[in-house]
């Protein structure tokens, strides 16, 4: 991997990390465990891993943690690692977004690092709120927006940085998927039942869940800034609560346009993922069903296909890359970019060391911009698409 440490941080000890959420039958934390695993930066050591003790406990022995550190509740976590010599340095909250807020102030209020699982929070408030916290805290907060680790988003970034593009003119992202074309909450799936609750995902279904995705990526790409944005939210599925699909016309500060698309009903449609941006002087194409290329067209040149690993792709993807260009890296490496960058900055802030300046992670504050697009999203929606500023 080219995401590589010095020699100093190389002989350090494993972060000793825990994990609020992710037990038995959860997707997510099993994805957040096998990222933290892939570059050997963490131990993880303990759990406050379901919503009772029981299942706290069977879920930790399924993962070989000691019993007396698989715990009950995230505030008796918090507590009794906090005064161990040998506890935790950093939590994984992968709960679901309700309970983003609660947990991480439990942790971060104690000096624990968080890696929090994304949308930052279930409402703005919280968001907010959070912000705060984290802000006062003597730990870092880190949030797995995992999209911004692949090799060629980085790649994609750093062109626009070094003014490749030009100015940039237009942002046009989109995320369907079509895993709840039917009513799949009302068959007791776990994963579909909490995404379809408002009071445990909050006021947004789509755009919460994978309209936050894109909407990120497209900002860490392009590095623009959100200024108004209107939008058509709408529920396809009958008796669901919360929306499955929304067309989002954006307007960023410095007279940028963009539009995002997000959907879970759109038919044929797995993780489609995709950003395209266009400046003054080339356009740039990136899709998660090829996140080895990149796609770069100079205004009246032929398209270039720019390879991770290959001839032109540029420093911040290299840093990045583990594998020989040719060899597939996917979805779990770009998971695992996000914990590889944490650690650098926790392994910094062990000794007191600066942070290498190319280390990147999404932060706090990046949460709460997404929190805020989702609320504007809705609150245009009820206003019959009006703009609103964000």
């Amino acid at each position: 991997m080219t995401i590589e440490a010095s020699k100093s941080e190389q002989r350090a000890a494993k972060i000793r990390l825990g994990m609020v959420g992710g037990g038995q039958g959860a997707f997510i934390g099993a994805v957040h465990r096998m990222a933290a695993r892939l570059d050997d930066h963490y131990d993880l050591v303990a759990g406050a891993l379901s919503s009772t003790p029981e299942k706290s406990l069977a879920s930790g022995r399924d993962l070989g943690l000691d019993p007396t550190r698989c715990y009950g509740s995230f505030d008796e976590m918090a507590q009794i690692e906090a005064a161990r010599p040998d506890g935790i340095e950093a939590v994984s909250i992968v709960t679901p977004n309700h309970m983003h807020y609660p947990a991480a102030k439990a942790f971060l209020e104690r000096g624990i690092h968080v890696i929090c699982d994304k949308p930052l929070t279930s409402n703005l408030e919280d968001a907010k709120k959070l912000k705060e916290v984290a802000e006062k805290a003597k730990a870092l907060f880190i949030l797995t927006h995992n999209y911004t680790g692949y090799p060629m988003v980085r790649h994609a970034r750093e062109l626009v940085q070094n003014g490749e593009l030009g100015e940039i003119r237009l942002v046009q992202m989109e995320y369907p998927q079509d895993w709840l074309a039917e009513p799949v909450e009302q068959t007791g799936a776990k994963q579909a039942v909490w995404r379809t609750d408002p009071a445990q995902s909050g006021v947004g279904g789509s755009t919460g869940d994978i309209g936050t995705h894109a909407y990120n990526l497209g900002s860490f790409i392009s590095g623009l800034e959100l200024q108004e944005l209107a939008a058509d939210v709408h529920t396809f599925v009958e008796g669901r609560r919360l929306d499955d699909n929304a067309h989002v016309m954006l307007r960023f500060q410095g007279g940028a346009k963009g539009l995002l698309w997000c959907s879970q009903v759109a038919t044929g449609n797995e993780n489609g993922l995709k950003v395209r941006i266009y400046g003054t002087k080339a356009g740039i194409e990136w899709t998660q069903a090829d996140p080895n290329y990149l796609w770069f067209t100079k205004l009246g040149e032929p398209k270039q296909l720019i390879t991770r690993g290959g001839a032109g792709a540029g420093s911040a993807a290299a840093r990045v890359t583990r594998i020989p260009g040719g060899h597939p890296e996917g979805y779990l490496e770009a998971f695992a970019t996000i914990y590889s960058e944490a650690a650098q900055a926790i392994h910094a802030a062990r000794s007191g060391a600066t942070v290498d300046p190319d280390v990147v992670y999404p932060t706090v504050d990046d949460g709460v911009k997404g929190v805020a697009f989702v609320t504007a999203c809705i609150q245009s929606s009820q206003q019959n698409g009006a703009w609103v500023r964000v």
